[in-house]
């Protein structure tokens, strides 16, 4: 049934304004026997006819228009000009002027006689004036309205005494009210600066900072379970890869290669930067040279490469021909002796130093930190000092005859052979860091090269001594209790060689280097040979890296050639010919799947086919497309031939013409 759209008129309330009458709205009678009545309903009438019907602006039309309605219908009128000066807040209403202003500004005589005006303070009245009659008449309107506000540290509607919220324990007040705090830039470089006024607190980070948590090598890649239920031709996916071992203290030695020092305040030196210290003491320990000395690790600013720069700190250059010692000691080369680059002084510091450039090996420690400092296991438990194993001793004395022999060979003497001095780079590999040091240091007291030489022999017996009994040299004070000490734990051999060494000939007879080395001849061929095995364990080890680059290339020529956008309107270039198989090929050795639909990761099946097709063999293969509707069988020697057809094409139309594959 349909309805019609107005309703009729009885079932249908007449709205009217809302807008509530104030007492004062009733226009005066100038007959005060009017009825209120009939002065109300005058009143309500011509109201009425001056505002907008309701019905107009519901339903933009009033059904009621010729019936009697008393309200307005027209809505361009502007029915707000008797109404505007009777509103409160109206931005049309007059401004507020005064009565008094046309008055002459003149003071009363009560007003003169008036008290001087005194600020009301915490727990004070106000002075009381002349008392008025009415001032104990209650006056509503004197009472200040409440209004609620948001902001604690405002005391508008309450005295000093309740102001006890006015701190805000979350804000800081400022330290100086003129400065500005400029607005934070997070692309800035430096962000030392307080509120950007004044120098910073920290210099500015370099590049390549330090992470905040040393790496977890052990975590990466790690090695599975050694499986005993393989047969001699099964290879596991390990045995094509660097042992772990042997991995991570190459990632560790890189690690500690490449680590900078952020917020450094050490100084940048003319030819070097981004020094890191090395000491693992802070103390300063001028027994040795007669200079506090301090290791660092710094960067070449022309080549890059890294260095260790040893300074002495403290230390005055009085003659020009010290220095030059140091170039007799570049023409010394040999694997136990670490080289001498340069020798210059700075005051960068702060003070006259002394430094003296060296070879950098990561990772390397101070026999006294390798055997004659054992670190606290278990809490503070000191374990039990173990012997060094003489093989050990016997490789350690070989190699340091060896030094020796270069060193006296170039007329040159040591002069330090001390544990704190001697490094430890790999294992059982040992070289002397601390060579020419002296020769510069005590160049005014000169003394004749064969007596230097001759105290070789005796630092040498006394870095022996230290190693077979575990005592630092400072608390080797009796040689003869010593040896009685080592006596019980190695060999005759070892101790007679010891002997040798801290004996001194008596003059004019002296002892020579090439004398000791025929001495230990036979020790010295056991350290050769197991130099030269390890060197056929590294050599393998390389080899199988090798392979791995190899493996490496051809997987970075698939990833070009397969699926390049650039080349998908290019008819030379489609993938319905080579292109199309190379991609199957992909599929099939990186994108396998089972019969569930779930991917295969198979190490050794992807290293398998990338070695087949490094070789090119003539197996065959079945490569399906990705709807199952063609296969291709060819052989890895084809596939071979395409990719480096398709390869050589990309090298063409490349600038840099494919180096480095």
């Amino acid at each position: 049934m349909a309805t019609s759209r107005y309703q009729p008129a009885d079932l249908r309330r007449q709205i009217g304004s809302p807008r509530p009458k104030g007492r004062g709205s009733y226009p005066l009678d100038p007959n005060p026997n009017t009825p209120r009545d009939s002065i109300r309903a005058d009143t309500a009438l011509l109201e009425n006819k001056d505002t907008l019907c309701r019905n107009v602006l519901i339903y933009g039309h009033c059904r009621y228009e010729d019936q009697g309605c008393a309200f307005s219908h027209d809505q361009n009128k502007n029915n707000s000009n008797s109404e505007t000066s009777k509103k409160t807040l109206n931005v049309d209403s007059p401004s507020f002027t005064p009565a008094g202003l046309g008055k002459k500004p003149t003071f009363s005589s009560q007003a003169a006689s008036a008290p001087a005006f005194t600020p009301r303070g915490l727990g004070t009245a106000t002075p009381v004036g002349v008392p008025d009659n009415d001032a104990s008449v209650f006056n509503p309107a004197a009472i200040r309205e409440f209004t609620p506000t948001f902001d604690i540290s405002t005391t508008t509607n309450g005295s000093a005494q309740d102001s006890g919220l006015s701190y805000d324990p979350f804000t800081m007040p400022p330290v100086n009210p003129g400065l500005s705090t400029p607005q934070f830039n997070p692309y800035a470089e430096d962000h030392g600066g307080l509120g950007g006024h004044g120098p910073g607190y920290f210099p500015p980070q370099n590049a390549f900072t330090t992470p905040l948590e040393p790496l977890q090598h052990h975590l990466y890649f790690p090695v599975g379970p050694k499986r005993d239920d393989l047969m001699p031709y099964h290879r596991v996916p390990h045995d094509f890869f660097l042992p772990e071992k042997e991995r991570q203290e190459i990632a560790r030695k890189l690690e500690a290669a490449g680590q900078v020092l952020p917020n450094s305040q050490l100084p940048q030196l003319d030819n070097y930067h981004n020094l890191v210290p090395l000491d693992t003491t802070h103390r300063k320990n001028a027994n040795i040279f007669g200079y506090p000395s301090w290791i660092y690790k710094a960067t070449a600013t022309k080549t890059g490469h890294i260095y260790c720069l040893r300074r002495l700190e403290g230390y005055r250059l009085t003659n020009e021909h010290a220095i030059r010692q140091v170039k007799e000691w570049r023409r010394i080369s040999n694997g136990n002796v670490v080289s001498i680059l340069d020798a210059f002084t700075t005051r960068a510091f702060g003070d006259s130093s002394l430094i003296f450039v060296q070879n950098y090996f990561p990772l390397s420690k101070t026999l006294v930190e390798a055997h004659l400092s054992p670190t606290p296991t278990h809490g503070n438990r000191v374990p039990t000092k173990t012997p060094i194993p003489e093989n050990t001793l016997w490789g350690y004395i070989s190699q340091i005859a060896n030094a020796l022999q270069a060193i006296h060979s170039a007329n040159l003497a040591a002069r330090c052979i001390d544990p704190s001095k001697i490094i430890l780079t790999d294992k059982n590999r040992i070289r002397l860091s601390a060579c020419s040091i002296l020769d510069v240091v005590q160049f005014d007291a000169r003394r004749p090269i064969q007596d230097v030489q001759q105290e070789d022999f005796i630092q040498f017996g006394r870095l022996l001594l230290c190693l077979t009994t575990n005592t630092l040299p400072i608390h080797l004070t009796n040689l003869k209790i010593s040896l009685e000490q080592m006596t019980r734990t190695y060999s005759v051999e070892m101790r007679d060689t010891i002997l040798w060494l801290l004996t001194p000939q008596q003059p004019p007879a002296q002892k020579g280097i090439d004398e000791f080395v025929r001495g230990i001849a036979g020790r010295i061929t056991s350290t050769f040979d197991m130099n030269l095995q390890a060197l056929d364990k590294v050599n393998a080890d390389v080899m199988r890296e090798v392979e791995n680059g190899r493996v490496a290339r051809l997987m970075m020529k698939l990833a070009t050639i397969n699926e390049r956008y650039e080349f998908n309107g290019d008819q030379n270039w489609s993938e319905n010919g080579e292109r199309y198989i190379l991609k199957l090929f992909r599929d099939y050795v990186f994108h396998q799947v089972d019969s569930n639909g779930n991917p295969v990761l198979d190490m050794g099946h992807m290293l398998r086919c990338m070695s087949k097709l490094e070789v090119g063999t003539e197996e065959r293969i079945c490569l399906t497309s990705r709807d199952e509707q063609t296969s291709f069988l060819v052989s890895y020697r084809e596939l071979k031939k395409m990719l480096t057809t398709s390869f050589g094409e990309l090298a063409k139309a490349s600038k840099s013409g494919g180096r480095g594959f």
